[in-house]
């Protein structure tokens, strides 16, 4: 698997996770109800597991902000 970085500001990174989980919500409940459709429950788990990657990642850069601290006070 290739590895590819992106930087990505806080506020753009917790934007692409919204979109991300619900895209994901569509694929698993809406998408499956219309005529035609083939799922892959495989993809779905494995966007489950990006999206958590994702909020993980958003919660490691507001522990980590400066803006978060303020008079001394630690989140």
């Amino acid at each position: 698997m290739t590895v590819i970085n992106v930087k990505l500001s806080p506020r753009e990174l917790e934007l692409l996770t919204i979109l991300a989980t619900d895209q994901l919500f569509r694929r698993e409940f809406i998408d499956p109800r219309l005529p035609g459709n083939t799922s892959d429950p495989a993809e779905v788990t494995f966007g489950k597991k990006l999206v958590e990657r994702l909020r993980l990642t958003l919660d490691r850069s507001r522990r980590m902000s400066p803006a978060t601290r303020r008079n001394g006070a630690t989140a």
